[in-house]
């Protein structure tokens, strides 16, 4: 497979994950697909095409230069990516599940999960925001 093959297969995976929280957010199997299965089966690749091809361009993680150079391969740059999709659907299946336990209405939750998937962190702010108003104004889970 090429990387644009594994790229868009990675995508489509992890977006199925999404579309589980989305759509089952009170189903059990919903969460450990989308927030242990789909993300272990990710990180798989991850550690898989950093195995393959660490060490094929110059660079590394001890400053900005050296990770760019480091992506400057379309593999490692891939393994970067799927990095963020796993994460970010592993955040957002454990704000589907806080929810569900914190009484936060799933309404709230999805704007979140959209952050979350889009932006990462700014997501997850977002959602500890959400929550924070729920408990404060005591906001009944429908």
């Amino acid at each position: 497979m090429t990387a644009e093959q594994v790229f868009s297969v990675c995508n489509l995976v992890a977006m199925g994950g999404w579309i589980l929280l989305v759509a089952f957010p009170r189903k059990r199997w919903s969460n450990i697909v989308a927030g242990r299965v789909v993300p272990l089966l990710l990180a798989a690749v991850y550690l898989f095409l950093f195995a393959a091809h660490w060490g094929e361009t110059e660079g590394g993680f001890g400053s900005l230069r050296g990770v760019a150079a480091l992506f400057a391969n379309p593999w490692l740059l891939l393994a970067g990516w799927i990095h963020y999709l796993a994460f970010d659907l592993f955040v957002g299946a454990w704000e589907v599940r806080d929810a569900g336990q914190s009484a936060v209405p799933h309404g709230l939750v999805i704007p979140c999960l959209a952050l979350t998937f889009l932006f990462g962190p700014v997501g997850l702010l977002t959602y500890y925001g959400a929550r924070a108003a729920v408990s404060k104004l005591g906001v009944r889970k429908h």
